[in-house]
This record gives C-alpha cells, structure tokens and sequence, in this order.
C-alpha cells in the first residue's frame, strides 16, 4: 500500500471513530440539552467559524463554478440534511437501532456507485462489503439491550434516511474531493448548511414536533434553563470540534486517496467504537464478540480495497 492510500485509511478510520463517539453524545444532547433543530444549529454555525478562520490562514484556492455547486449541493445533503435526519432519530430511538442501520450505510453507496458512476460491483468487493456488515450486526446484536425509544418506527425511518443522503454525499463529491483541500471544501459546505439550517429546522418541527413551528425555539433551548450548563455545553463542544471539524476534514481528505465505496466500509467501525467506549466507562462488558467484530470490520475494508486496487488494474 502507497503512502497516500495508507493517508487515506488513516483519516476515515479517525473520522468514523470520532463519529462512532458522537452517536452516544448527540443522544444526550438531543434529549437533554438541545432540541434536534437548535442542536443543528450550533453545529453548523461553530463549524463555519473554525472552517473559515481556518482558510483565513492557508493558501487561497480558486474553485469552478460547477464544482463550488457540487460542493455546496452535496454538502447540504451529507451535512445539513444528512445530520439532521440523525439528530432526529436520535431524539425518537435508541443509539442501538442508529448504529447498526449505519451499517447499510456500503451497501446504499455501492448500489449509488453502480447507478450514477458505473462503478462495477464485483464479487469479491461484494464480499468485502458483507462481511463488514456481519461484523457489526454480531457486535450489535450480541449486545442487544432492552428498552425503547419515543417512537423507534418514525426513529429508524428517519436514520434510513440519515444514511441514504449520506450515501448520496459519498458518491456525487468523490471526484470533486481530489481536486480541492478539505478545509476549501468544508467552509462552503458547512457556510450554506448554517445558511439552510434555520428554515430545514423549523419544518422538521412542524412535522416532528409536539406543537406549532416555533419560530423562537433557538432561544429557547433547555441547556439555557439548566443549573448548571458546563456538561452541555462540553458536549456540544466535542460535537463541534471532534464530530463535525475534524471528522468532516478527514472524509474529503480521505476520499481524495480511496474510492467511495472503501469510504463508507469504514462506517462499520462506529458502533464497535461505541461498544469498546461503553465497556472502558463500564456501560457494558468485554465478550467474544467485540474483538470479532473488530476484525472482521477491518478485514471487510482489506478485501473491498484490494477489490478495488484490481478493478483499476
């Protein structure tokens, strides 16, 4: 393996491990602290200030037009309306039900791939892809709790659509992704995600919420009535800085070296992520299974990389 393609494992595998931590952490903050839309933009709007100030000090690069559109389009749909479909979920079903449908996240990029780009599915990349999931569904299950969310139907329907838009983004960036930095690509995508985010936010709460679109509920969020904010506002902070800046660079600094489709393999390592997480805080217990799932998460990655290392031979 070259030494650009080991950068690009190197970024997705730190990008889904942060985003493997934030599932449990949004789940605290959707239902705690924030609501779904006021979560959202607090996020956006601490990721175009770092992104920006960012590119305030690093070389200015010039973008096509057609390509800032990709950028932008494709940005609002894996950012903006990606994550406020998970944020969503989050607030109707358990962390559970989020991170093992995450794991359909290869397939929905394989069969895009196949539809829009050509990409050829071969057998062995198909493999790949199912053992990765096999992986991560024997992790989940194997650690199944009891308990359900508010409404885990409208939940899961919601995460579907988390990961198919998620997908989306995945396929119709993966060009564009070589051409430009990351921190050129991000500042447009999240700049008009926080754009968007406020009116997005207030139809989803006309169709989600308790009550009428309210047009002040960013003034009105629950950590703002909390004794004591600090934990919220840690949480936000992790989410902002750790979920959103960093792991967002890395998945465009990460596609720009490996295909799409070895991008969203890695997806399946987040809720083993979460799973090592809750047995270091003493949420959950060691078994068989965790280090199994592991494996076969990485295993799945080597196969669907050397898959596609053949395909372009």
């Amino acid at each position: 393996m070259d030494k650009s393609k080991f950068q690009g494992h190197a970024a997705v595998i730190l990008a889904n491990t942060v985003f493997g931590l934030s599932v449990p952490v949004t789940n605290d903050l959707v239902n705690n602290h924030f609501t779904p839309n006021g979560y959202m933009f607090f996020r956006c709007l601490g990721a175009t200030l770092i992104f920006w100030l960012l590119a305030a000090f690093l070389p200015k690069e010039k973008v096509e037009r057609k390509d800032l559109y990709i950028i932008i389009v494709g940005g609002m749909v894996g950012f903006a309306i990606s994550q406020t479909f998970a944020a969503w979920a989050l607030a109707f079903t358990q962390p559970v039900y989020f991170s093992l449908l995450a794991t359909l996240t290869p397939i929905a990029v394989m069969l895009l791939a196949a539809m829009f780009i050509n990409e050829k599915i071969t057998g062995l990349k198909a493999v790949g892809v199912f053992i990765g999931i096999a992986g991560a569904m024997l992790m989940v299950f194997m650690g199944w709790k009891a308990g359900t969310g508010k409404n885990d139907l409208l939940g899961i329907s919601l995460a579907l659509l988390s990961l198919l838009t998620w997908a989306i983004y995945l396929v119709i960036t993966g060009k564009v992704s070589a051409k430009y930095s990351a921190v050129t690509q991000m500042k447009w995508v999240f700049l008009a995600s926080t754009i968007i985010v406020i009116p997005f936010g207030w139809m989803m709460s006309g169709i989600f919420g308790d009550g009428p679109v309210n047009y002040s509920e960013l003034m009105a969020q629950p950590l703002y009535a909390e004794p004591s904010m600090l934990w919220g506002i840690v949480e936000m902070a992790f989410v902002i800085l750790f979920a959103t800046v960093l792991g967002f660079f890395f998945i465009p600094y990460a596609m720009a070296r490996i295909p799409a489709t070895t991008v969203s393999v890695y997806t399946n390592l987040q809720p083993v992520v979460a799973s090592i997480v809750a047995f270091a805080i003493g949420q959950d217990v060691l078994t068989w299974d965790k280090p199994v799932a592991g494996v076969l998460v990485l295993l799945s990655a080597y196969i669907v990389t050397v898959a596609a290392t053949k395909h372009q031979q």
